[in-house]
């Protein structure tokens, strides 16, 4: 295990040490109170001023899973290196599909990433986050669209009525978002529906609520579609990150392919951005039916709308693998609506193993951007960490993590 790796353990196991600790003392401190109270304290009462330390200790017990897991994934690997044709294997097995590569370790990204400027007639781009019982992650998601500073941007945050911390969360960035609403909706297709019923802008994406755009990410793209008038729809590299923040693994895709895309769908849907004219063409919004598939649906409709689709050089997106994402908990969900999108598309339904062999032309092109990415971060060009909250809120919460101190 690498310094890095182990330091940021450390931190955690910390972190943990002073949580529990703190947990129970107030236990502690309660209940010498009720002993001594004339229990005028009701059932009720009693229940609420529990919750405060025991969520402090289910907190620490999820920290500590993670350091277990991160620790077992260490002793795999290590173990795999002695195995033969281990090593062989690692460097040319594709990764797209795979949700966790490695340990945790610091969410970094080429210093230049942060230095990148828009264009001076920047476009107007127009985000939609749909929402849904995502408070723990809601607020890393809006601080990394609107710490980038763009100039012309209508951020909208479209939630389902969620019960947890989101509504507050949303009402400290009242006056950075351009409308917000915390409402029932039908999911997360008509949410986004309704999110971009609020906006203008030229160029539109959406984001989820539990992952992040990446620094630099919006002027890169502006200057991009400025440059490049004839493209309709842009996406990025994706790195993988874990409940923590911290970089578990990177998706490096090879040059866009529309033929690989009747058979699978690896694009990074946080990294996508497309033009409204484009977007019209389409339908001009989601499909409401599709719970799962939503992203496939629209690149398919945007493929059949005749767009001109680019992958870039870069990474622009984030995207949270943890145990409550829709991605982990539906996927028989997923495997009926990806059966419905490819009879719409080729009159049938496909197996595994013909999906397989139809996009291993593009996953040799993968593996072979991969290993150079991979070579590329061993060199000794500048990075940086990317801080994920405002250092000020994470203090004043005490949730500050070994990468948010910079």
């Amino acid at each position: 295990m690498r310094s890095q790796e182990q330091e940021h353990l450390a931190g955690i196991l910390a972190e943990c040490a002073r949580r529990l600790e703190d947990g129970l003392k107030r236990l502690a401190g309660e209940d010498r109170a009720r002993a001594s109270s004339n229990h005028d304290t009701t059932p009720g009462d009693a229940v609420a001023e529990r919750e405060d330390p025991l969520a402090s200790i289910d907190a620490v017990a999820k920290r500590v899973i993670d350091v277990e897991h991160a620790l077992r994934e260490d002793l795999d690997r290590r173990r795999r290196r002695r195995a033969p044709g281990t090593a062989l294997r690692q460097w040319t097995s594709p990764r797209l599909g795979v949700l966790r590569h490695h340990p945790p370790e610091p969410l970094r990204v080429p210093t230049r990433y942060l230095r990148t400027e828009p264009p001076r007639d920047a476009p107007a781009i127009a985000i939609v986050t749909p929402s849904y019982e995502q408070g723990r992650y809601l607020e890393r998601t809006l601080y990394s669209v609107l710490n980038q500073n763009y100039p012309r941007l209508e951020y909208v945050v479209q939630d389902g009525g969620s019960r947890d911390e989101t509504r507050a969360v949303l009402e400290r960035f009242d006056g950075s978002l351009s409308h917000w609403a915390c409402e029932p909706d039908d999911g997360q297709a008509d949410a986004i529906n309704r999110g971009f019923a609020h906006t203008e802008g030229e160029i539109m994406a959406y984001l989820n609520s539990d992952d992040l755009l990446l620094p630099g990410s919006l002027a890169y793209v502006a200057r991009y579609f400025a440059a490049h008038p004839h493209v309709d729809a842009v996406y990025g590299h994706r790195i993988l990150i874990d409940e923590n923040d911290a970089q578990i693994g990177a998706w490096v895709l090879p040059r866009h392919d529309d033929r690989t895309l009747t058979f699978a769908d690896y694009i990074p849907q946080e990294t996508l951005f497309w033009r409204r004219e484009l977007w019209q063409r389409a339908g001009a919004g989601i499909d409401t039916s599709l719970k799962f598939a939503v992203d496939w649906d629209l690149l398919l409709r945007f493929r059949e709308a005749g767009a001109h689709m680019v992958r870039l050089p870069r990474f622009l997106g984030a995207f949270r693998v943890h145990s409550e994402q829709k991605t982990g908990r539906e996927q028989r969900l997923c495997e009926s609506e990806s059966e419905l999108l490819q009879r719409r598309v080729l009159g049938r339904a496909m197996g595994d193993e013909e999906i397989h062999v139809r996009v291993r032309p593009y996953l040799r092109r993968h593996v072979l951007h991969h290993t150079v990415h991979r070579l590329q971060a061993r060199l000794p060009l500048p990075r940086s960490n990317v801080r994920t909250v405002p250092l000020r809120a994470a203090i004043e919460r005490e949730t500050v993590s070994p990468f948010d101190m910079r």
